[in-house]
């Protein structure tokens, strides 16, 4: 035992002089101070943490349990031992209770009390390595706690950075900045938003940033398309409905407007919405209430309405085929999105498709060189954002470090003014392959079938869909990826009948 520290207390001079002797003979390295009563043992007490105290109980003035209790107050880890006379069992118990960590019962056996000296020396020694442990476990866990609190918010930061469509949006330029501003002005409010756009220019982006930046969004978010729903159905997706409020209906239903209950819901492509639905769709968006199909009931609903649409309703308003009091109701807070081929971020947007193109398909892709940059920039656009981000994705897969001209091969190149102010150069020659000219020509035959058939039903996409023998989703997906609008085929046919 090295460096321990023991006090022993007693008034009696001779126990004080032979017990040091004792102890400092049989224990190497152990330094012994004494006290001559309980008030000096404290002041030792005071000044020095030691290792073991040895008391007697019977003292005058301040006795060895008195003693005891103000030891355990000052240095409760402190052992220590009481001396006590033959036959005095009850202050045994009593210095026990009172927390002592071992007797000696007198006349003093001098190996007994070397023995337990030794293991209360020990034991201390071990309560302070635990307490040792303690601490540093204690400051690792806070540590862990801290860097486990700072991961958290850089992993909400990275959660919020990634579901915000905002980082996306944002160009170099004032174009997408108004727009910026124009959804954080409209977040927190009550009003109806309208977002008009070409297709593929980020309508829904802006719906669900929007929704994002309002204290709605920790609800849900719910997108409809309404021009992917049948006219014959989008009453009761929208509304819901009923067990058995018509045939196949095996049990209650739910509409859009019940499950975005205190969130937001999304109406895309609302120009869809056959006129005889949209009076019920006004009456839903100002009575706050929807009454599900077959339902004598209506219900309460607190949804945030956004619409969006890829054609001017006012001009179908104008047309008759979208009513005016339900046109004002939706445009309360209107965002006109720009075409791609207008927008001054063309380069930006695809830098930041090129790290996602990347990580999807698992391929490192450094950067876009210059000579593809201009293809990019020459390029008109007809699908948006939505083309511009597919065309990144399929040059990620051809690209090994560099997307050059020859990546863009399937995206053809129209002879527009560049809009760059640094040195412009014609891209090289695009290299075609027979599959890629095969799947062209496809594409054109499929694009001009559905057209011929759309002049046909005088755009009726349920009517044309029975027609080409394909169903209603597939027909309107491909209208949509081939920017097919059944609007214009509508037009033609009252023209035709007029």
């Amino acid at each position: 035992m090295t460096e321990a520290c023991v006090l022993i207390v007693d008034d009696d001079v001779a126990l004080l002089q032979a017990l040091p002797q004792t102890v400092r003979l049989r224990m190497d390295g152990v330094v012994v101070d004494t006290a001559d009563s309980g008030a000096a043992a404290l002041n030792r007490v005071d000044a020095c943490d030691y290792d073991a105290i040895v008391t007697d109980i019977k003292m005058p003035g301040m006795d060895g349990l008195e003693l005891l209790a103000e030891i355990r107050t000052r240095r409760p880890d402190t052992p220590t031992l009481m001396i006590t006379g033959h036959g005095e069992h009850d202050l045994v118990v009593e210095a026990l209770r009172g927390g002592a960590y071992d007797f000696i019962q007198k006349p003093i056996d001098r190996e007994y009390l070397v023995t337990v000296l030794r293991r209360a020396i020990e034991m201390r020694e071990l309560s302070r390595r635990v307490k040792q442990q303690q601490l540093a476990l204690e400051r690792h866990v806070n540590d862990l706690e801290t860097v486990v609190e700072e991961r958290t918010r850089e992993l909400r930061h990275t959660n919020e950075v990634i579901e915000s469509p905002l980082p996306s949006l944002i160009g170099p330029g004032a174009q997408m900045e108004k727009i910026i501003q124009q959804m954080r002005q409209v977040a927190d409010s009550p009003l109806t938003v309208l977002v008009e756009g070409e297709t593929g220019t980020g309508k829904e982006l802006v719906a669900r940033a929007i929704h994002y930046l309002s204290s709605r969004r920790e609800k849900p978010f719910v997108a409809v398309d309404c021009g992917a729903i049948p006219d014959t159905l989008i009453e009761s997706e929208l509304f819901g409905y009923e067990k058995g409020a018509f045939t196949g209906a095996h049990q209650r239903k739910e509409g859009y407007f019940q499950r975005a209950h205190g969130g937001t819901l999304f109406l895309d492509e609302i120009a869809n919405v056959p006129l005889a639905t949209q009076p019920k769709l006004l009456r839903a968006l100002q009575e706050r209430q929807v009454q599900p199909f077959g339902s004598k009931e209506p219900i309460r609903v607190s949804a945030r309405i956004i619409a969006a649409s890829n054609m001017s309703l006012e001009r179908e308003v104008r047309a008759g085929r979208f009513r005016q009091d339900l046109y004002y109701r939706l445009n309360e807070f209107g965002i006109t999105l720009p075409p791609l081929r207008e927008r001054d971020d063309i380069l930006h947007l695809a830098n930041v498709f090129l790290p996602e193109a990347g990580l999807e398909l698992g391929r490192p892709c450094r950067k876009i060189s210059e000579a593809a940059a201009q293809v990019l920039l020459r390029y008109h656009w007809p699908g948006n954002i939505r083309e511009l981000k597919n065309v990144i994705r399929r040059a990620m897969l051809l690209a090994s470090d560099v997307i050059e001209p020859e990546h863009l091969a399937v995206m053809p190149v129209e002879p527009l003014p560049a809009r760059s102010a640094t040195a412009c150069r014609e891209p090289p020659e695009t290299l075609v392959s027979l599959k890629e000219i095969a799947d062209a020509a496809a594409a054109d035959a499929e694009q001009q079938a559905i057209r011929r058939v759309l002049q046909v039903t005088g755009g009726n996409k349920s009517e044309a869909a029975r027609l080409l023998r394909t169903d209603y989703k597939t027909l309107y997906l491909k209208m949509k990826g081939y920017g097919i609008d059944a609007a214009p085929f509508r037009n033609s046919e009252r023209r035709g009948g007029a």
